[in-house]
Order: C-alpha cells, then sequence, then structure tokens
C-alpha cells in the first residue's frame, strides 16, 4: 500500500512538473499584464503612504477621538477617547524592497529622476510617521532582509529625522530634473512641479515639528525652513494638496456604514465650541444639530442648537446624554458620500499656517498674518466644493470668507496668542482629516487643551496627561530583543511605556 501511495505521488510531482508550462498558459489572461513595471510599483508604494492603513471605519473614527475631536457611543468604551493606546508596527517599512524594485526598473528610463523622487519622498514619509509614534527605530538597517539581516539596529531619532530631511532635499532635486510620470493615484497625475512644491511643503512641516530643536546645529532647522521658504517651490494653488480623492472604488472609509458610526459618534465641545467662538461655518458641514434642540424649536442655522460634549466625562453618563439626543453627531455627509472630503495629507492651507508660525518665530522675515489669512481662506474655501445643503443653511461663500477675520479669528498682536491662534486653525483643519498630525502637534504644543478627565482615564500610569507614545511591536520581543532592549535603555528608562518622553519631546 506505502508503494501505491508513494508511486502516486511521485506520478503527481511529474505530472506538476512537465504540466505547469500549459497550465500557466492555460490561465494566462491576454488583455492583463504579466511584467512588473515601474510605473505599477510606483502607484501601490504611493498608495502605501497616502490611503487610510485602519483596518475599518471604527479605526478611522478612534484617531480623531485620540485627538479628542469626537466621543464614541454605545457601542462600547473606546481607549483612545479615554487615553489608552497600545502598540504599532513596523509593516509600513515593507515599502522599501518595492521602492528598491520601482527604482531597478526605472534604471535608465527617461522617467527615472521622478522616481527617484518618489522614492525619496516616500521613505521620507514613512519613517517620519514610525518615529514619530514610536521614537527610535529601525532605520539605516531596515528592509535588509533579502540579505539576511533580520535584526536591525534602532537609530537614535535624532539621526532619523537629519536623513528625512537630507531625503527631502534629494526628493526637490529629482523632481526639479523630472518629467511627467506614470503610475501616480494622486490628483498630481505624476506632474513632478507638483510633486517638488509637495515635498518642500511636507519638508516644511517636518522642520516645524523640530521647532523645541531650533538651535541645534545638526539639524539647523531655521536655516533650511528660510531656505525652502525662500527658494519657493512650495504650492500655490489654495486647493493642493498630496493625498487621494475618494470614489466608488476608494469609498471614504466611513461611507455605506449603515449609520453604524455616524449615529453614535459625538461632537467634542473642544470642536464645536472653538468653531461657535470664530463664527465658523466649518461647524455646519462638520456637524448635525443636536436632535433634542431641533425638537425644543430651533432651526438647524442656528449657533445654539450645535452642542458638543466633553469626551472625558463618564461613559455611562455620556451615553445617557447620548440616547437623549444631547449632542451633535457628526455630520450626515460622512455616511452618505462614498466622495466626501478628500484625504489630505499635505495641503496648501497648512502650508500657509507653518511659514506663518516660522515668521511669529524669527525664522523667516515676512507678514504672519497675511500667511494665517490665506491659510484659513483656503481652508473654507475648499469646504466650498461639498454640497451645500449639508451646510445646514449656512454655506459658505466667498463674501463669507472675505468678513471670516473679525472677532476671535483677528489675528492677534502678541506672540502667544498669534501661535495659539495659528495652532487652532491647524487643529480645525485636520478634523475628518489627519487627525493623527493633530496629535503629534498637541504633543508639540499642548494646544488646544485636550479634556483630561484623571477619573475616567483609562491611561493606568498617568491619569492625569495624554499619552505621548505607542508602544514597539510586541514581536520585537521574540525577534529583535537585544536592539529592542537597547533602544529602550537609551530613551525610555527600559520601559516600553505610553507615557515615556522620545527624544523630539525632551
Amino acid at each position: 500500500m506505502k508503494n501505491k501511495i508513494l508511486a502516486a505521488g511521485l506520478f503527481i510531482t511529474l505530472l506538476v512538473m512537465t504540466g505547469c508550462n500549459k497550465f500557466d498558459e492555460i490561465n494566462t489572461d491576454p488583455d492583463t499584464t504579466t511584467q512588473v513595471s515601474a510605473s505599477m510599483m510606483c502607484t501601490g508604494i504611493i498608495l502605501d503612504v497616502a490611503k487610510f492603513g485602519g483596518r475599518d471605519a471604527k479605526a478611522y473614527i478612534s484617531e480623531d477621538a485620540l485627538s479628542k475631536y469626537v466621543g464614541y457611543a454605545d457601542e462600547g468604551q473606546l481607549g483612545e477617547q479615554y487615553n489608552l493606546i497600545g502598540s504599532k508596527d513596523f509593516g509600513p517599512m515593507t515599502i522599501l524592497p518595492n521602492i528598491e524594485k520601482m527604482l531597478e526598473y526605472a534604471k535608465g528610463g527617461v522617467m527615472e529622476n521622478s522616481y527617484k523622487g518618489v522614492a525619496e519622498f516616500t521613505k521620507a514619509y514613512t519613517f517620519f510617521i514610525l518615529t514619530m509614534q514610536m521614537g527610535d527605530v529601525p532605520y539605516s538597517q531596515a528592509g535588509n532582509g533579502n540579505t539576511g539581516d533580520y535584526r536591525p539596529v534602532y537609530d537614535q531619532q535624532k539621526y532619523i529625522f537629519k536623513a528625512i530631511l537630507d531625503g527631502l532635499k534629494a526628493a526637490d532635486q529629482d523632481f526639479a530634473n523630472g518629467v511627467q510620470f506614470s503610475g501616480d493615484p494622486t490628483p498630481f497625475n505624476g506632474d513632478p512641479v507638483k510633486w517638488r512644491q509637495a515635498t518642500n511643503a511636507f519638508a516644511l512641516k517636518v522642520l516645524m515639528t523640530l521647532s523645541s530643536k531650533e538651535a541645534d546645529a545638526d539639524l539647523n532647522v531655521k536655516t533650511r525652513f528660510a531656505g525652502i521658504v525662500g527658494a519657493n517651490n512650495l504650492f500655490t494653488n489654495p486647493n493642493s494638496f498630496f493625498g487621494l480623492v475618494y470614489s466608488s472604488q476608494n469609498p471614504h472609509p466611513l461611507s455605506g456604514t449603515n449609520n453604524l458610526f455616524t449615529s453614535r459618534t459625538l461632537m467634542s465641545s473642544l470642536v464645536i465650541d472653538s468653531l461657535k467662538n470664530l463664527n465658523d461655518r466649518r461647524m455646519y458641514y462638520y456637524a448635525e444639530p443636536s436632535a433634542a434642540q431641533i425638537a425644543g424649536g430651533k432651526t438647524p442655522d442656528d449657533p445654539s442648537a450645535y452642542v458638543g460634549v466633553d469626551v472625558s466625562m463618564d461613559y455611562s453618563a455620556m451615553n445617557a446624554g447620548y440616547s437623549a439626543n444631547t449632542y451633535s453627531l457628526i455630520n450626515n455627509r460622512y455616511l452618505a458620500e462614498q466622495t466626501s472630503d478628500p484625504r489630505m495629507l499635505i495641503s496648501y492651507a497648512e502650508q500657509q499656517l507653518i511659514i506663518a508660525e516660522g515668521i511669529v518665530r524669527g525664522w523667516i522675515s515676512g507678514t504672519a498674518q497675511d500667511y494665517y489669512q490665506t491659510g484659513v481662506s483656503a481652508a473654507l474655501t475648499y469646504l466650498m466644493n461639498t454640497k451645500s445643503s449639508y451646510a445646514h443653511g449656512m454655506a459658505i461663500d466667498q463674501n463669507y470668507i472675505n468678513n471670516y477675520f473679525t472677532g476671535d479669528a483677528a489675528f492677534r498682536t502678541s506672540q502667544a496668542d498669534q501661535l495659539k491662534q495659528i495652532w487652532l486653525q491647524r487643529y480645525l483643519l485636520n478634523f475628518m482629516q489627519n487627525a493623527e498630525s493633530s496629535y503629534f502637534e498637541y504633543r508639540r504644543n499642548h494646544f488646544p487643551e485636550f479634556p483630561i478627565n484623571p477619573a475616567t482615564s483609562m491611561n493606568a500610569n498617568n491619569p492625569n496627561a495624554v499619552p505621548m507614545r505607542w508602544l514597539y511591536p510586541g514581536s520585537e520581543t521574540n525577534y529583535n530583543r537585544a536592539n529592542l532592549i537597547d533602544a529602550l535603555n537609551r530613551q525610555y528608562d527600559g520601559f516600553d511605556d505610553i507615557n515615556k518622553l522620545m527624544w523630539l519631546l525632551k
């Protein structure tokens, strides 16, 4: 019997060996390419950094909860809302072999410089996010698995930031020497001029992230910042952004969720009250009026009909308010529209606000008020692309924008107040957009002030604070333990804790 089984196994093996070519021939779609190109690799690489990487709509909401834009009711307490976060992983580093392949396929071609620019930009963006999340991470030895190096050292954060800035400088020159390239899924459509602008706008964002290290001679923050602004290869169109436009093929993460998330996602009082103080009509695009206020006779265009929740309040009390329709929900358009606001990771509006801060800090000369106003105006103008039917009778138009900068929105005179205005506008800009960026900004400035309630906080080791970082991947304990321990000892007194301060924050 055993010999029969062995003979059958050998027959099957021979059959597979002799028949695989015929099998491949039969099962190859003649209308589908079987050859990978730089263009195909480029598409995947850009999507790796530009597309929302969360598992579902709830993960999307969780990012906004961590940054205190929203509260979440009726389905279990959301850790991020109450200052509990866990670990991140090093999965984004898998972009590195793909970058190498893209450059290999592009070598010698007319689009080579443009693909080199994409490579430098996407690598810089990937490691910016990783180091901002965790601190020291593998960089110089990352992506060397194909050579058998499975235990990369953790590079110091300062070194990583310098490498990011140098990479973006190289990308700027690559795009300057580049041509229109294929495989770009962003609105830039392979235009090297727009990619160069985005690269430099991102470099300004990285440099402003390093504001506490402006005196570090190795990083040369202020000189780099001034050089980029002076070269003037930045966004000029108020509608410009790096990111993705949502479509039926790539719908907004909240769309079509059968009211599962929009009906449970409550607007925070931090957002609602800030918008009210500014007489800012973005409130009507971001939120729905409180159903209880409408039932009480108020109209949707009445600002007092909008009620935010203190996201640090007791969860059961918040649920009781939710059941009573006390609070404003996020705007229905996030559920109804597959093509809701595009995903804007780097925008003209943010660029202008960053430059305004650079002027206020004395890094460059100029009129900060002009950049503040052009940045905020661009943010308001972009919402004019949204259907006015979602604005509750308070649509943004040009006349409104022209008269926006009065009262609390008027640019202040003291440096401290000007900085707070700029930071608040960057915060409001990122609602349901790039919420993680707002968390990073909070760590830098501690403004706007996030509500913190030690009685409800899930941050066990420091209930009086928002966590300062994510933990390292648990898998590192098994596969790269020595280097992990070295990184923890160097930065965090040997403990992997969400409240420890990375180099950037010291």
